[in-house]
């Protein structure tokens, strides 16, 4: 059956504000300091995977919400601009759009967030008519979406038992627990996509090889782990591989991990062996780190197929 939409994501979307400088640590006291370079850009997790997505050439809409301000309308235009299908972003008059303060420092940042919409945003519009439209289902920042959590498990079954794919990246928990109901949701999941802490915190086990396999059993299919300087490892079934850390100039981190999840799911999609998945995986998140924001380093396929030594016509 012919599908409309290649990804739907559904999760969070926001305004991502990127202050990079060495002296990033703000002092009280009505002390102003200066920052080296600044820029607001496309934010949230999902938003991020949403456009790299559709660099890489799938066809994507989204699913989420966003408040009626400046805000809301830069980034409903941006996706838009993007190629990305918004008629399922909706807009929230009573809420502001979401927004995160990313202070970047090296390869380190800290982030504020206002919940915003994303407080608010449960995806009671995403119907099974949408679902059978998609051939795959991609959720972000599960912990920091708590109307959307108790949903996830029933949405992605359904998208499962309409012939789609599932794959999430929970991103950190703010409250420390690792938990708001993810264990329901896990075995829903066809693809997992954290990075070393989320892994292991998630499955309760030290350890990347015994916390893979903690959650194969578990019910996830497939497991790939962004490890930042070290690389990405993945494991499908018995098969597990790595994959080394390409070598670019690093501006900012903010992104890349979704750029990766991007990648390695256009792999997936396309049936490509689970090395290559991974490879172009860490091709896009090298180079979403090459500029400051989560979207405007993004490659398209032919860039990351050429950094990670990668035939792009696989047909």
């Amino acid at each position: 059956m012919h599908k409309q939409y290649d990804v739907l994501v559904v999760g969070d979307l926001n305004v991502d504000l990127n202050l990079i400088g060495e002296d990033i640590t703000p002092a009280f006291e009505q002390q102003e300091k200066l920052v080296d370079d600044a820029a607001l850009v496309v934010g949230g997790s999902s938003g991020i995977f949403a456009c790299q997505a559709a660099k890489l050439g799938l066809r994507v809409a989204f699913a989420g919400a966003v408040g009626d301000d400046a805000f809301g309308h830069f980034l409903t235009g941006a996706l838009t601009g993007a190629g990305i299908d918004t008629q399922y972003v909706r807009v929230d008059p009573a809420v502001k759009t979401g927004l995160t303060v990313h202070l970047v420092r090296g390869n380190d940042r800290a982030m504020l967030t206002y919940l915003g919409t994303l407080g608010t945003f449960d995806a009671a519009h995403v119907t099974a008519d949408i679902l059978a439209r998609t051939r795959h289902v991609h959720s972000g920042s599960y912990f920091v979406l708590p109307r959307l959590r108790p949903r996830l498990p029933a949405l992605f079954a359904e998208a499962r038992r309409l012939g789609a794919s599932t794959s999430l990246d929970t991103n950190f928990d703010p409250t420390g627990q690792w938990d708001g109901g993810i264990g329901e949701l896990l075995p829903q999941v066809d693809v997992f996509l954290p990075n070393a802490h989320e892994l292991q915190s998630i499955a309760g086990v030290t350890g990347i090889d015994a916390a893979m396999e903690a959650l194969a059993g578990r019910g996830v299919g497939t497991v790939a782990v962004k490890l930042g300087d070290a690389g990405a490892t993945a494991r499908a079934g018995a098969k597990t591989v790595q994959c080394a850390p390409f070598p670019v100039k690093v501006v900012d981190t903010t992104g890349a991990g979704d750029s990766f999840d991007a990648g390695f799911i256009y792999g997936y999609l396309h049936g490509w062996p689970l090395s290559d998945a991974l490879r172009l995986g860490c091709a896009c998140g090298a180079l979403c780190a090459t500029a400051l924001g989560g979207v405007p380093g993004q490659p398209a396929l032919a860039q990351a197929c050429e950094l990670a030594g990668l035939r792009v016509n696989r047909e």
